[in-house]
């Protein structure tokens, strides 16, 4: 055990506390059973402080990474909670199976997929990752280990409503040990992609939606900080997993060919405010002008198509010292007006964001604090010291509010409580559950705190 000084990976709000590393159950429930707060982490890859416990203890899944097993034929993988998505693509494509639902990252434990209940490219037709989790075993704050499956058939219902309080808990029920994953099966490891370039915001989603009836896979990237009628003009690619006749010949005897790793890396000391209006408008003008208006079929690896930041290590460092805030909300259907208000206010800040997505969701699952809901979901990436960030990240919260959206606790680190709860109105719900099972008050985080979860 040592003493830490953590942050989440937007590198802002750092915090210390003790930091422990069980090996197994027992070592894990030991020290749940002990004295002060507590919160799990994986690897850190939230973007705000929900795996940090200022003066408190974390507890690390880091040496709980191992597949316990993976059948070939059914595609049904058990792991330690600590196990990566990396891992899992790198032992289930060699059978023809992928994750069901993979981040814009695939550095996530399988916990934390659990806990922040991910979502990817195709919410449209797959729903989040605890759709896919086919049981989870928890470690309670009193140290009961207790097997969850979402299922309310369950021969005690009351763990079908445990499983859905802990996907997309934020690991505020208990700590994760062990989880089975139903994967999907592909054919290769390579992706068809259709790209289209988009004039504007109406544009962009009227394109989303046709893309969603045609293909598994589709996002856009935006232009934040284009004006007038480009407000909103966007890069669309949407794809499926290709065959093995659409390889090109020599490709064909090494269909699942996989390469995840990194190929540069940042230095720490990242000169201070790279990252501005300027510059990113000039790397939006050059992304959306290279991009084509409309091209078909074109073959992409998984990491190009998934995860082109886990191309570079610590690409966070880019912000420089102050570190950045991502926001992302989701507003449902029938809320475009919001949408496209939301991208003009942007504009009209001159906030410099370069990962600006925007995707649609299909319906969102039983999580009690589970982000996803049909509708439209945007995010973006700002240098934590942006002049006048605060007033358009409220402008926002208001519009979100407004429409009945919300905000992705896994990326959040700024909204006030009262405005949280008007978000989530599954929340006394999912008190109620932590009243039941943390009686002591075991389970916090700084974010838990501060949203008074």
């Amino acid at each position: 055990m040592s003493t830490v000084t953590l942050t989440g990976w937007g590198r802002v709000a750092p915090s210390v506390a003790e930091l422990a590393s069980p090996a197994d159950d027992n070592a894990a429930a030991s020290l749940l059973r002990g004295a002060g707060p507590k919160i799990a982490r994986g690897l850190g890859r939230s973007y705000n402080n929900a795996a940090q416990c200022a003066d408190g203890m974390v507890i690390s899944s880091a040496r709980l990474n191992r597949i316990l097993e993976l059948d070939a034929a059914t595609g049904q993988a058990t792991c330690e909670a600590g196990v990566s998505l990396e891992q899992l693509m790198v032992a289930g494509l060699p059978h023809g199976w992928f994750v069901p639902v993979s981040p814009g990252t695939r550095q996530v434990t399988i916990g934390g997929a659990i806990a922040a209940d991910v979502h990817g490219k195709n919410h449209h037709v797959a729903g989040s990752f605890a759709r896919h989790v086919l049981s989870l075993d928890l470690v309670l704050p009193d140290g009961e280990l207790r097997t969850l499956t979402p299922r309310q058939d369950d021969e005690r219902q009351e763990n079908a409503g445990l499983f859905w309080a802990t996907a997309g808990g934020m690991g505020l029920t208990g700590f994760i040990v062990r989880a089975t994953v139903q994967l999907k099966q592909v054919s290769t490891a390579r992706l068809r992609v259709d790209t289209v370039r988009t004039a504007d915001i109406d544009e962009t989603m009227a394109v989303l939606s046709e893309h969603d009836h045609r293909f598994g896979y589709t996002v856009a990237w935006c232009d934040s900080l284009a004006r007038g009628g480009s407000t909103g003009r966007s890069v669309i690619t949407s794809g499926d997993f290709a065959e093995v006749g659409d390889l090109p010949g020599p490709e064909r005897d090494r269909p699942f060919d996989f390469q995840p790793r990194a190929r540069a890396g940042l230095p720490p000391g990242f000169p201070p405010g790279l990252i501005n209006r300027h510059t990113v408008a000039l790397a939006n003008e050059a992304w959306y002008r290279k991009a084509p208006r409309s091209r078909t079929g074109e073959l992409q690896t998984i990491g190009q198509f998934f995860h082109p930041l886990d191309g570079i290590r610590n690409w966070n460092r880019v912000y420089g010292p102050g570190g950045f805030r991502q926001y992302q909300y989701v507003l449902p259907f029938g809320a475009e007006a919001a949408v496209r208000r939301s991208a003009e206010l942007v504009s009209a800040a001159r906030a410099p964001s370069f990962v600006t997505v925007l995707k649609r969701f299909g319906p969102g699952d039983a999580g009690l604090l589970s982000f996803p809901m049909a509708g439209w979901t945007l995010a973006l990436d700002f240098p934590a010291r942006t002049p006048g960030l605060g007033e358009l990240l409220d402008a926002l919260d208001a519009l979100v509010v407004a429409e009945g959206g919300r905000v992705y606790l896994a990326k959040d680190s700024r909204v006030p409580a009262a405005v949280f709860a008007q978000m989530y109105p599954r929340l006394a719900e999912f008190r109620k559950v932590r009243a039941e099972i943390d009686g002591r008050g075991v389970l916090a985080s700084d974010l838990s705190r501060r949203l008074g979860i």
